[in-house]
């Protein structure tokens, strides 16, 4: 698949004021200053359609983008932000699962973890939320430029070692960097062939 057209649709903390028409829906979620915008920009070809900040925590509401105008590229809050008040992290909390669990139109989430890092409770409760309501997701790994090929490979053998004591088998995982392009025509392949299954 290739990008040719992102249109940004609007935002919404409502699961009920998703832009029109229904259309399919991949959204893409994190831990707050996981790289999410600078991934979004990437796969999309256009460094200024969702907002990048140095500030954990910017996104607080529900973006949607149209994209090729055929589907929706949903760009969700962060989470696991500890800087954030106990309310304001209650608040997003909300917000979060309530779109993934409500939205009738929500086909697959993207939950994009640092390759830098060996994954950390706040991403393994949210994994382990996802898997206990089998919901479908799929695994990013970002950040894969800022650390050489072996010790990446040993972090990311951690996280997955670690992800396997508790599923029989792995999601689909992508290795990316918003800075190379590296993985996109894997996630944007990895799209399109949902989108095929989808259609009747």
């Amino acid at each position: 698949m290739k990008i040719t057209d992102a249109i940004f649709s609007g935002s919404s903390t409502d699961v009920t004021k998703r832009p029109v028409p229904a259309l399919p829906e991949f959204a893409f979620i994190g831990r707050s200053n996981v790289g999410k915008s600078s991934l979004i920009n990437m796969l999309c070809g256009n460094r200024k359609l969702a907002l990048t900040s140095a500030t954990p925590g910017k996104t607080k509401v529900v973006n949607h983008f149209l994209i090729n105008r055929q589907w929706y590229l949903v760009d969700l809050p962060g989470y696991g932000y500890a800087k954030m008040s106990q309310a304001g992290r209650q608040k997003l909390g909300k917000i979060i699962r309530n779109y993934i669990n409500l939205s009738p139109d929500m086909v697959l989430l993207f939950v994009l973890i640092d390759s830098r890092h060996e994954i950390g409770k706040a991403d393994m409760d949210f994994l382990m939320e996802l898997g206990e309501g089998g919901f479908p997701f799929s695994i990013i790994f970002t950040k894969c430029d800022k650390s050489g090929p072996n010790a990446r490979k040993a972090v990311l053998d951690k996280t997955k070692a670690r992800l396997l004591e508790y599923w029989e088998e792995l999601p689909p995982t992508f290795e990316s960097s918003a800075e190379t392009e590296m993985g996109k025509e894997e996630i944007l392949d990895y799209i399109q062939s949902v989108l095929n299954d989808l259609k009747p």
